[in-house]
């Protein structure tokens, strides 16, 4: 008897060590996309659309080549949440934040180096008017320059997140947007900078959240000297690897977004704008389903680090049991609510007449994908970046691709069906090769 009633609270306490963790991550993503919406309101009232419209593709330019080198965020996070489960955990610690600061700084570099070809690239792909290009070139060329800090920003947030500084990070994320956003009002329209302004204010907030950053965690490792031998051949090979197995996984990841985006375009106006409000389901639900997958990472890591199996399956199997009353949460709000968000997303009649049907496969969604978000963290964990690519390659060219082209004749829906099935397919086989791997290997 006695050891039933000490079960209970140690279940609730061993939980609420994940929820903790995964909350202020949750809190922390919510602010991005009020940001986004902050930088839309101060560009709308300027005197040109095509201030709006110049400054948009030139956020977007910069925010996929962002988010490809996200892998950059979860390799630093399986390393950091591995050293601090490890016997030497100050030192390897340490040993960690500098490699990825390392690797970070390189990347943000490059990103300046090779500015004027990205925005001829930009250019011709998306082909704007004399107007629009002036704009997106004032914005992208004032903007760029916060390439090293977005990068240092990947790397710091992903290190905090495996040492389980969950909090920071959503402070310091809350600081940066709140000061971007008052520097939009200020250099707008107090300074009348016009889109160099918006520019200016995200660079900024971009340095000032490094800074904070690189300032708690320098107060974590403490004086740990500096090693060469974390940066020599043997060091590189290891990250060089890591990463480019992640790499790959993001640019298969970004490749079905993109023939969404651009497929669903070559199909009208309506069914592009359909699927722009679609879209804004799958962002609702990777804010929930990401902060649970944050936590996973760290506890997953941390387990890896102090190299127990046991603990590894533990907390993959507690975090599955919350992503999935997570999915159910979502599936009943989209049931209920579906209508009135796609009314609150858009006025016009015609979008909405032609978005409600898709509102069956918006319940569907979180409950196929919350299976990838989950063990997308849990891989992340254990820093097994090859299997990431690979569950990832063939989800999108044996499932994605194969199931739009089967469907096609259906139109615009054959999108969502790939899309869902290729969310099913990564969480499958994520979930069988974790399932039979070596979890200390």
């Amino acid at each position: 008897m006695p050891r039933s009633s000490n079960a209970q609270p140690a279940f609730f306490s061993d939980h609420t060590r994940l929820l903790a963790l995964a909350l202020p991550m949750i809190l922390a993503n919510i602010t991005t996309p009020l940001l986004g919406l902050v930088d839309t309101a101060v560009l709308g009232h300027m005197s040109m659309p095509a201030m709006l419209a110049g400054a948009s593709i030139g956020a977007l330019i910069l925010t996929q080549i962002y988010w490809v080198c996200g892998f950059l965020r979860m390799s630093s996070t399986g390393l950091s949440a591995q050293a601090k489960g490890s016997n030497e955990a100050h030192y390897e610690s340490a040993k960690v934040l500098w490699q990825t600061v390392a690797v970070a700084l390189v990347l943000g570099i490059s990103i300046l180096a090779f500015q004027k070809p990205i925005v001829q690239v930009g250019l011709s792909l998306t082909n704007p008017n004399v107007n629009v290009a002036t704009h997106l070139s004032d914005y992208f060329y004032a903007r760029v320059w916060g390439a090293p800090a977005a990068m240092l920003n990947l790397a710091l947030v992903g290190w905090l997140v495996g040492q389980q500084k969950t909090r920071s990070v959503m402070t310091i994320q809350i600081v940066g947007n709140l000061l971007n956003a008052c520097l939009d009002v200020l250099f707008v329209f107090g300074l009348g900078l016009s889109v160099a302004g918006v520019a200016y204010a995200s660079v900024i907030a971009e340095y000032s959240m490094a800074v904070m950053s690189l300032t708690v965690a320098l107060k974590c490792v403490g004086d740990v000297s500096i090693s060469a031998a974390w940066f020599n051949r043997a060091a590189r090979k290891v990250l060089l690897k890591l990463n480019g197995d992640m790499l790959i996984r993001n640019l298969a990841l970004q490749a079905c977004l993109a023939f969404l985006t651009i497929q669903g375009a070559r199909y009208g106006e309506v069914p592009a704008a359909v699927n722009a409000i679609l879209m804004q389901f799958f962002v609702l639900i990777a804010l929930g389903l990401d902060g649970i997958a944050y936590g996973v990472e760290a506890l997953v890591g941390e387990a890896k680090g102090a190299r127990n199996a046991h603990e590894i399956n533990r907390r993959t199997y507690q975090g599955l049991l919350w992503s999935s009353l997570f999915a159910v949460l979502y599936s009943v709000v989209f049931l209920f609510s579906g209508e009135r968000i796609v009314a609150l997303l858009t006025q016009h009649v015609a979008v909405i007449d032609a978005a409600l049907p898709y509102l069956p496969l918006m319940v569907l969604l979180p409950l196929l994908g919350h299976w990838c978000f989950l063990y997308d963290g849990v891989f992340v964990g254990l820093t097994r970046a090859e299997s990431m690519r690979n569950t990832m390659v063939i989800s999108a060219l044996f499932v994605f691709f194969p199931i739009w082209y089967i469907t096609q004749h259906q139109g615009n829906v054959s999108l969502w069906y790939a899309l869902l099935a290729f969310l099913f397919a990564r969480g499958v086989t994520l979930g069988w090769t974790f399932y039979r791997m070596d979890k200390l290997a």
